[in-house]
C-alpha cells in the first residue's frame, strides 16, 4: 500500500499558498495546486482532497510530490503560460530558493541579494525578484517559543475559555508586572523634526532608577488598574491584589489571569487567596505570555510613552505612566480574542511536529 509523502510547510510557505489559493488574478491552475497542497499539510488523504476539490486522486498526488521535492517553485513552474519564458530565472529559480531556505553563507547569518546573486551567478535583481515572488525574506527573522508545559492544553483551554466565554456575574481581569522600568535620560537634548531631516536622539543615555508597573486590564471593557512599586516580590504582589479588591465591586467574582511567576504562587500569596474566595486565579501555560491580553497593553505603553521618553527621575517617569493610563481609561478600549482553543492547538500541534522533524537523526 503506497503512503502518500507527508507535508510540512513553513509559516512563508504558508503565507505564499493561501495568497495563491484565494487570489482572483492567480492562475486557476496554480489555485487548485495551492489549495492541494495546504489541504496536504493539514494531514488529509488524498482521496478527501480530490473529493473536496473535484480533481482526479492522481493529480493531487502529483502536486504533493511535486511540492515535497522542488517546494513552490515546483509548483508554481508553467502555472501562468502567457508570454515569453523568463530563462535566466526559469534556470535559477529553484537553486536559489533552495540555498535561500537550506544553506548559510559562509560569511555571515543570512543572505544578502548580492551575496546570493554571487552565489548563484545571476543579477542582484534577478534575486530580488525570485524572493519577493515566493514570499523570502532572509534579512527579516521572528522569534518564537513552543511551551513544554505538560499541562499546556488544559491551561490554553481554561484561559481561552475566559476571553470567549466570561462567566456571568464575575470579572476578568489580565494581571501582570512589567518590571524594571527605567527611568532614562538623554545625555544631550533632541534635535527637532523638519521636512527632509528626521528626529533625533542620543544613543546614550542617564539612569535615573527604575520602578516596577502591576497592572490589571479588564477583558470586559478594557479598563485598568495599575499600581507602581519599588519592587515585584510577593509582598508587593499581595499589595496590588488587595488595591483590585478596593477598586472593583464586591459582589462580583474575580478569575486573573496570571503568569508562572513564583511570586504568584508564594504560600503567603495562597493564604490571602484563602481569605478572598472571590479570587479566582487561572495561570497561563509556561513561556506563554502571549496568551495574556495585558501584554499587548504593555507594548503599546513602551512603544507610545517610554521608549523615546526621556525621564530625570522615577517620579517623573511614575507620572508619565499614570498620565498614559489615565488617558486610556477615559475612553477604555479592549483587545477582542478571537482564536478558539482548537486553532491554537492545531498550530502548535504543527509547530511541534516541524521541531521533531528538524531534531530527527538522518536515516543511514
Amino acid at each position: 500500500m503506497r503512503v502518500a509523502v507527508q507535508i510540512m510547510v513553513t509559516d512563508v510557505e504558508r503565507a505564499a499558498l493561501v495568497k495563491w489559493s484565494r487570489g482572483r488574478s492567480t492562475p486557476a491552475r496554480l489555485v487548485l495546486r495551492a489549495k492541494i497542497v495546504l489541504a496536504a499539510a493539514d494531514g488529509r488523504e488524498n482521496k478527501d482532497i480530490a473529493e473536496d476539490l473535484g480533481c482526479k486522486r492522481e493529480t493531487v498526488a502529483r502536486w504533493r510530490n511535486r511540492f515535497a521535492s522542488l517546494r513552490l517553485v515546483g509548483i508554481e513552474r508553467d502555472a501562468s503560460r502567457s508570454g515569453p519564458p523568463a530563462t535566466v530565472r526559469s534556470a535559477h529559480e529553484a537553486e536559489i530558493i533552495r540555498r535561500t531556505t537550506q544553506e548559510l553563507p559562509c560569511d555571515a547569518t543570512q543572505w544578502s541579494v548580492r551575496s546570493m546573486a554571487a552565489a548563484v551567478g545571476v543579477s542582484k535583481d534577478t534575486v530580488r525578484r525570485v524572493w519577493r515572488d515566493n514570499g523570502l525574506k532572509p534579512h527579516l527573522v521572528k522569534t518564537f517559543k513552543v511551551s513544554n508545559d505538560p499541562r499546556f492544553a488544559e491551561k490554553l483551554v481554561d484561559v481561552v475559555g475566559l476571553y470567549l466565554s466570561p462567566p456571568e456575574h464575575a470579572l476578568v481581569l489580565s494581571c501582570d508586572e512589567k518590571s524594571q522600568i527605567q527611568a532614562l535620560d538623554r545625555t544631550q537634548k533632541s534635535l527637532p523634526m523638519f521636512p527632509g531631516r528626521l528626529g533625533t536622539m542620543t544613543h546614550d543615555y542617564k539612569r535615573n532608577g527604575t520602578t516596577t508597573l502591576f497592572a490589571a486590564l479588564s477583558v470586559l471593557d478594557g479598563t485598568l488598574i495599575t499600581q507602581c512599586q519599588d519592587r515585584h516580590r510577593h509582598q508587593e504582589w499581595i499589595k496590588f491584589l488587595e488595591t483590585i479588591d478596593r477598586e472593583t465591586v464586591p459582589e462580583m467574582d474575580l478569575h486573573l489571569i496570571v503568569d508562572n511567576y513564583a511570586t504568584h504562587k508564594h504560600p503567603k500569596v495562597q493564604k490571602w487567596l484563602a481569605r478572598h474566595p472571590r479570587f479566582h486565579i487561572h495561570f497561563t501555560p509556561t513561556s506563554s505570555s502571549w496568551l495574556n491580553l495585558v501584554e499587548r497593553w504593555f507594548g503599546e505603553l513602551t512603544r507610545k510613552q517610554l521608549r523615546r521618553g526621556a525621564f530625570k527621575s522615577v517620579d517623573q517617569l511614575k507620572a508619565a505612566i499614570q498620565s498614559f493610563v489615565d488617558q486610556h481609561n477615559e475612553n477604555p478600549k479592549g483587545f477582542v480574542w478571537t482564536k478558539t482553543a482548537q486553532q491554537i492547538l492545531t498550530k502548535v500541534d504543527r509547530a511541534r511536529r516541524s521541531l521533531q522533524a528538524l531534531n530527527k537523526p538522518p536515516s543511514m
